[in-house]
């Protein structure tokens, strides 16, 4: 095997990750750390201009709250999280970036973002909360800004992340290796702030072979967060909660504009609107199953029960959509030129965010102002900004959050030192891009205030660890190089596993005991049980994975961080013995939603030395009531 050189760095501030809460902590605190002499590095797996869930951009800003034109206020927003979670959220959190969203999207249009406006002047939104953009460059703008702020010298790309560093309970830097060279690198620091992401990959997609990479959310995104803030030793919350969005089947192409800008309506193939002909279903889930908006997983699980009575494919109706406002202009002309224009923003929808889709309506001689298109459950994905909650337990802002919500510095976990935003942070859901921005710029705040307020003297890096990690890390590139030649098929090996090979077998399982899409999304104890077992053995073959290169040890460890979120996920879903999110997973042994017992947060924390996870109820504390 290949020499490996050491390259330490030290710095005051580590910044992990480069999506949108990365970039939002590097705005904010580049700024206050250059009133406090101090130093703030960012590592990032890929390149900050096309990192995390903005990559290819995007066509809205899915969080505005509008509040220095009164058209919400914050608790509107908090009711909105917590009934589409139902109740399920930490309102101090959701409340804090809710009343600092909108200054992260003014700057996104001082940075040069295109945001559509309307005859007067205003945002043109896609829904109550969301914007429509011109969001093809969304990600390349705001990581711009935070390039500047921290300048270049600062910033490490194509460096993955492994493992912390901790000095006893307190979080001192992290270790990984370059993408790219032969180098691995040792990052020192006095406080850390974790931003890398969700996970994708965990279950089997829908779309498998040449389609597996289309997954929705990026897939990428493998579950870095979780795996730091986990072996960090920090409290973890939420870590039943998976996301399942509908998408147009085979590309994951987004329907949010399709449903509120275009107003459009999705049916069974025969027809039917299930909105309507099921819900009187929606009574078994109250009260959330009478809010409006109806929460995602409720609107999920009635389009599910279609599928299951033999009703699907389910479409997308995109030509009544497009046809009835077109004919809402009452001269031909102008109605003409109304689809025309309507016609462009299908299209653009997905251009600026989903090209894959677009290409698909292209390939299978789709129009959609002519026809309809298929939709469909995807699989689950682990998302802390999105419609999902899963992450670390993290401190509230003292103004809002209870006395068990905050212990002194808001985003930090549980960890002394440890801080997390975006994906990182749980119980916070329906952050989005901008809302991730907001946080991560709230994380970077507090993390120097942690800086300036808190004493570093003398922290111990062991070296002797250090270099235990650095051929822990390695290990794959010694494995395949040692038992290459056992064989004449390079992924059928006695003497190691590949990644790919690792990464199906976990999907397999979890797909099958974990409740996903060939499951029809349901589950029960024995399954979650056998699923532990399974997940056991993955676990000591992870030993024999084995690497040929570099982009080979990366996915090594990608899946091994996509391992640590699946078991977590599992034994969380076990604990909570009730099914609150039906179309996200439906426990079959527990098939209804108790509120009197499981109204409340699942925190789960696993001790770093044994492997041990330990799992407890939390009480749901309101802001509003």
């Amino acid at each position: 095997m290949q020499e490996f050189t050491t390259e330490t760095v030290e710095t005051d501030l580590l910044i992990l990750g480069g999506g949108m809460a990365a970039c939002g902590a590097a705005v904010e605190a580049a700024h206050w750390a250059k009133k406090n002499n101090m130093k703030v590095t960012l590592v990032d797996k890929a390149a900050m201009d096309r990192s995390g869930a903005v990559a290819m951009g995007l066509s809205a800003i899915n969080q505005y709250v509008g509040l220095k034109d009164g058209e919400n206020t914050i608790k509107d927003y908090c009711d909105y999280v917590r009934n589409d979670l139902m109740g399920v959220t930490r309102e101090d959190l959701v409340a804090n970036i809710a009343r600092h969203v909108d200054s992260s999207v003014h700057l996104f249009e001082k940075w040069g973002l295109p945001i559509w406006k309307d005859d007067k002047g205003g945002y043109v939104h896609e829904g109550r909360w969301q914007l429509m953009i011109n969001g093809e460059s969304y990600k390349i703008i705001v990581a711009e800004a935070a390039k500047n702020a921290l300048g270049t010298e600062n910033i490490y790309e194509r460096v993955f992340i492994v493992d912390p560093l901790m000095d006893g309970d307190r979080c001192v830097g992290a270790v990984g290796f370059s993408v790219r060279e032969n180098k691995f690198y040792v990052f020192k620091a006095k406080a850390v702030l974790c931003s890398m992401g969700g996970a994708v990959g965990v279950f089997k997609p829908r779309s498998s072979g040449e389609g597996a990479g289309r997954a929705w959310y990026p897939p990428f995104n493998s579950g870095a967060s979780a795996y730091f803030t986990i072996k960090a030793g920090a409290e973890m919350t939420c870590q039943e909660v998976r996301f399942i969005p509908v998408r147009f089947k085979d590309a994951y192409g987004p329907v949010g504009a399709w449903f509120l800008l275009f107003k459009s309506t999705a049916t069974s193939a025969l027809g039917g609107n299930y909105m309507v002909e099921r819900r009187p279903e929606l009574e078994n889930w109250q009260p959330y199953g009478a809010v409006k908006p109806v929460p995602a997983n409720l609107r999920n699980y009635l389009m599910m029960l279609d599928v299951m009575e033999g009703k699907g494919p389910i479409y997308m109706q995109t030509a009544e959509a497009i046809q009835r406002i077109a004919s809402s202009e009452e001269d031909p002309k102008e109605a003409k030129k109304k689809l025309k224009e309507l016609e462009a923003e299908a299209w653009e929808d997905f251009l600026d965010m989903t090209i894959s889709q677009a290409l698909l309506w292209a390939a299978t001689n789709i129009q959609p102002e002519e026809a309809p298109s298929e939709i469909a459950a995807a699989e689950p994905y682990f998302i802390g900004s999105h419609s999902g909650a899963s992450g670390a337990w993290v401190s509230g802002p003292k103004d809002l959050a209870p006395d068990n919500y905050f212990w002194g510095y808001e985003q930090m976990t549980t960890v002394k030192g440890l801080f997390a935003a975006g994906d990182a942070s749980g119980a916070s859901s329906h952050k989005f891009s901008s809302g991730s921005h907001a946080e991560g710029r709230i994380a970077g705040k507090a993390a120097i205030r942690f800086l300036v307020n808190e004493k570093h003297d003398g922290i111990n890096y062991d070296e002797a660890i250090i270099n235990g990690m650095k051929d822990a890390i390695l290990k794959p590139l010694k494995t395949y190089e040692e038992a290459q030649s056992l064989s004449t098929q390079q992924d059928v090996n006695p003497g190691y596993i590949l990644p790919k090979m690792f990464m199906l077998r976990m999907q397999k399982l979890m797909d099958e005991y974990a409740g996903g899409v060939t499951a029809q999304f349901t589950t029960s104890k024995p399954n979650l049980e056998r699923a532990l077992e399974l997940l056991d053995l993955l676990r000591e073959d992870s030993d024999l994975l084995g690497a040929n290169d570099l982009h080979e040890l990366m996915r090594c460890w990608e899946n091994v961080h996509r391992s640590y979120q699946a078991e977590s996920h599992v034994r969380a879903m076990l604990f909570r013995e009730e099914t609150r999110w039906p179309g996200y997973y439906f426990r079959t042994d527990t098939p209804t939603m108790d509120n009197e017992n499981w109204s409340v947060f699942v925190n789960g924390a696993m001790d770093p030395a044994s492997g041990e996870w330990t799992f407890k109820k939390v009480p749901i504390e309101h802001v509003f009531n």
